[in-house]
């Protein structure tokens, strides 16, 4: 009997001097009827509405440093967002981090929902806009409309160079775009987790949002329980180098499915070949301009066909093999002087990556982390060539540059549990980044789900897995044969799609 006498006496010394078990930090209703998370005040919100995905949440306000070397300078205010726990018992939140850079998480999140419900099950998921894009001070470069615009700017340094000045000048009366990179994301972050009053975070990053993930959780580790990194970008990747290279790996692997699928071979012939001509053909220029209905508006369009066009549709269209699926007809259609789908559907992709990309907070990025870009004489003969390295260099060139971490490029080491997940032709972040990342994490594991591209934490049984990690902090110990039921989506062969 002495010794269970003991341990209750010592587990209430413990008690007394603070070493028991931390209490679950909860958000509380307070008497205004308020709902109160540590330090902030959230109401009631909807993420997402005008886009009729709606998702009920609490939203709140934090202000920070503009500069945090200088806190008593100029103050920011960053959007958060949290969707509550269906019965919280857990402390540590689950906190999403958006790509780009430049992408909003209020904004994007509803995509991710349904996904996410096993992960609330017992933890609240947290967002936060990172500062210069949504609703965290906004840096959108107005100057710069058009998706055609990036994929041409490189024929036209000098335009393109005032057009980045115009938005920096722009910006500059109300911002110091020096402090809107990753390092101050960061610390944002820690900020938010002090505020609140948590002592962990469980990350869970996309595309750049890896980059961020991995950052904290170099800077703060004792603070940082788990890390999942969705479609990674090593910290050595410089971003945008390994762009027209990833990019033509993953159009290969496509086309390839094309000319290995009976009835895509026989209808559409060879991507490959029918790319490298209509590449020819607008590059030499000289077309006539072209009559098409817009996509999202409805209305008639004319736009004479160029590269531009192409090449963000290629880019883009890479990313998922839902939409690759369809390069091939494009081609095909573009190839016999059809370019009415090229078209609309360059103008439909356009829209949507200016209205969810913040130019401004990616180029403070980009130019303060990844100076090392360069042109490249083995990328001349890639579908993008050295364009989107010339682009950046040209902005780059105008645009303010913060101080990058010493120790930046360093790969995150150590014991934190890390899961990474890639997908199989990913165009961006390919699988071996993934491999490169897990060497230096005794506690990491790459998972990589076949037929898929980029961003897969909503793809199959993955959100299950998931949430298995954030519950266990155990990636080795997942049973990940579910993800060999994933299949690539076939290859157009016609107008009606693919044939069964």
């Amino acid at each position: 009997m002495l010794k269970p006498l003991l341990l209750s006496s010592l587990a209430l010394a413990l008690a007394a001097c603070g070493g028991q078990a931390e209490k679950t930090v909860v958000p509380k209703t307070d008497a205004n009827g308020d709902l109160r998370y540590g330090g902030l005040v959230f109401k009631p919100c909807a993420l997402g509405g005008e886009r009729g995905q709606g998702v009920e949440a609490q939203c709140a306000t934090l202000q920070a440093p503009e500069n945090h070397a200088a806190p008593d300078g100029r103050k920011i205010a960053l959007a958060v967002a949290m969707i509550p726990a269906k019965s919280q018992t857990q402390s540590d939140p689950v906190v999403i981090i958006a790509g780009g850079p430049g992408q909003s998480i209020l904004e994007s999140y509803p995509i991710l929902h349904p996904a996410l419900s096993d992960v609330r099950r017992s933890r609240n998921i947290l967002l936060m806009d990172a500062r210069g894009t949504g609703g965290s001070h906004l840096l959108q470069c107005e100057e710069i409309t058009s998706l055609d615009e990036v994929f041409e700017g490189s024929e036209d340094p000098a335009q393109m160079r005032a057009l980045t000045e115009r938005c920096r000048d722009r910006l500059a009366k109300t911002s110091d775009l020096r402090f809107y990179a990753t390092g101050d994301h960061i610390q944002d972050l820690d900020l938010l987790r002090r505020t609140i009053g948590v002592d962990q975070l469980n990350l869970a990053g996309i595309s750049y949002g890896t980059r961020v993930a991995q950052q904290y959780a170099a800077r703060y580790p004792a603070h940082t329980r788990t890390v999942t990194l969705d479609s990674i970008a090593p910290n050595t990747l410089v971003l945008g180098q390994d762009h027209a290279r990833n990019l033509d790996a993953a159009i290969k692997q496509q086309f390839a499915r094309c000319v290995a699928d009976a009835a895509c071979k026989r209808n559409i012939g060879d991507p490959a070949a029918l790319l490298a001509r209509v590449r020819a053909t607008l590059q030499a220029g000289g077309l006539a301009p072209v009559r098409y209905r817009d996509p999202t508006s409805g209305e008639w369009r004319q736009e004479v066909p160029r590269f531009g066009h192409l090449g963000g549709l290629l880019r883009f269209y890479a990313y998922r093999p839902e939409s690759a699926s369809m390069l091939p007809l494009i081609l095909h259609d573009a190839s016999e002087g059809r370019y009415e789908t090229l078209l609309s559907q360059s103008r439909a992709l356009s829209g949507d990556i200016g209205d969810s990309m913040a130019l401004g907070m990616h180029l403070s990025v980009s130019c303060a982390e990844d100076p090392e870009i360069r042109t490249r004489p083995e990328d001349d003969a890639t579908i993008m060539g050295n364009d989107i390295a010339e682009f950046i260099q040209t902005q780059c060139a105008a645009w303010p540059k913060g101080e990058r971490d010493p120790a930046f490029r360093k790969p995150l080491a150590g014991q934190v549990p890390v899961l990474a997940i890639s997908g199989e032709f990913d165009p961006v972040t390919p699988p071996r980044y993934g491999d490169e990342v897990v060497k230096t994490l005794p506690n990491g594991r790459h998972l990589v789900l076949p037929g898929q591209g980029h961003s897969v934490l909503t793809t199959g049984c993955m959100p299950k897995l998931f949430a298995q990690f954030v519950e266990t902090a155990d990636a080795k110990a997942l049973d990940a044969k579910c993800l060999q039921r994933l299949k690539p989506t076939p290859p157009f062969a016609g107008n009606y799609g693919w044939e069964p």
